[in-house]
């Protein structure tokens, strides 16, 4: 959420953010609504203080007439402290409704976009990997080499679900090893963390838990829904918090289950493994000094190339367009790997990592003590580390051969304990 004071007094930059964001947001309903409780809180102020004085001034009054008149006022004051305090909870409540709608300041060298095919390449590491065959795509793969089952799932589960099995089972728990070993070194703190969080979390993430335009599942009666990433169990872990400065920066790795409702999600590349509706994933969190969010944006970017550098696999690096940036995220990179199972070959997108400065800070109440005695907002930052789905694909697609196996990326052969998946 954005300081109200800054929404006012830079309300037409906050418009042309939403615009270029293309998002549903009234700055000026928030502008409008401070005011009014300034107002209001100016003038419950000045009622008190009139009680206060209306009360000091009745004692040792003996006079039953002016006593009366005293406690006349008094009731009068009483109501109208009542009615404005009515009024200044409803103001405060639409003031805060508003204001989480507007979304995070766009970094200034974001390109200005609505979909992902706005989105800017920066970066390309590898080439696209290329074949003497016609090659497979992961569903195809996973299927003739027995290790990952989406018709037995859509039965038990529905569709959008899968088994994975025999050589499948080790390969995930392998990705996931290889990468929190890389974090481990690195100092991130690892976590296993819930698979549900509270409403008012995913809120306080930027996640809307509720309504048609939800990625979340919700529990009925719970008021809590199943996490569609750590990033929200992390970025809650420290709410309503003040961390000490020379804690900072905190490096957080969470291993969780991830569900996603993808609803609306179509098209030939949504098919198999790419879009589930349940997948692991290990993310990466940070907590960190205002000044240092820019610097350790660029570092968990490093951190996810390092990965993917080391599982050999094609990907470019792309700065996501205005529009395509989700409402906490001040700038977001995103990593796409190449997957020769899409026609001719494309790219997918298999990690990002966004720099939300103290947007969700704000909303979470977490703050540190800087050297001035002041408590200011943290600055948060989230990366995936792997998404192992997605990972999935990328290793089956690119490491394809032509006899129907797949060999492994030497990095991985250590955690999963072969080195080919062969036909059965």
């Amino acid at each position: 959420m954005l300081d109200y004071h800054f929404i006012v007094e830079n309300l037409q930059a906050v418009k042309e953010n939403i615009a270029v964001r293309f998002m549903e947001a009234d700055a000026d309903a928030v502008a409008s609504l401070y005011r009014r409780r300034t107002e209001l809180t100016t003038a419950l102020q000045r009622l008190q203080q009139r009680r206060n004085a209306n009360a000091n001034a009745m004692k040792g009054r003996l006079e039953s007439e002016t006593r009366a008149a005293f406690i006349e006022e008094g009731k009068k004051l009483k109501e109208d402290i009542a009615g404005t305090e009515m009024e200044l909870a409803k103001v405060e409540a639409d003031l805060s409704a508003e204001a989480r709608r507007i979304p995070n300041m766009a970094h200034p060298g974001a390109p200005i976009g609505k979909e992902d095919k706005d989105n800017l390449e920066v970066k390309r590491i590898g080439e696209p990997v290329r074949f003497g065959f016609a090659p497979k795509d992961h569903v195809q793969l996973g299927q003739e080499l027995d290790i990952i089952d989406f018709e037995s799932a859509a039965k038990v589960s529905g569709v959008k679900f899968y088994y994975l099995k025999n050589e499948g089972v080790f390969l995930e728990l392998g990705l996931v090893r290889y990468a929190l070993d890389i974090l481990q070194k690195k100092g991130f703190t690892p976590f296993i963390t819930p698979d549900v969080a509270k409403e008012d979390i995913l809120e306080g993430i930027g996640f809307n838990p509720r309504g048609a335009e939800s990625n979340v599942y919700t529990l009925e009666g719970e008021r809590a829904c199943l996490v569609g990433t750590a990033e929200i169990t992390l970025g809650g872990y420290y709410a309503n918090t003040i961390i000490a400065k020379d804690k900072l920066p905190l490096k957080m790795a969470g291993l969780s289950h991830c569900f996603r409702r993808e609803a609306g999600a179509a098209g030939q590349f949504s098919k198999g493994l790419y879009r589930v509706h349940q997948f692991t994933k290990l993310e990466m969190f940070m907590c960190c000094l205002p000044e240092e969010s820019d610097e350790f944006h660029e570092y968990l970017r490093a951190v996810e190339e390092e990965i993917f550098s080391g599982l050999e696999i094609p990907f470019r690096v792309v700065d996501t367009c205005t529009g395509d940036l989700g409402a906490p995220a001040y700038r977001k990179w995103d990593i796409e790997a190449w997957m020769p199972g899409r026609g001719d070959g494309d790219w997918g997108e298999v990690t990002s990592t966004s720099n939300c400065t103290d947007y969700q800070a704000r909303r979470l109440n977490v703050k540190y003590k800087d050297d001035d005695g002041k408590n200011k907002f943290v600055h948060m930052l989230n990366g995936t580390a792997i998404a192992v789905s997605r990972a999935i694909v990328a290793v089956l697609e690119n490491f394809q051969q032509e006899d129907g196996s797949v060999r492994l990326p030497k990095a991985l052969v250590p955690y999963c304990g072969f080195e080919i998946i062969k036909r059965r």
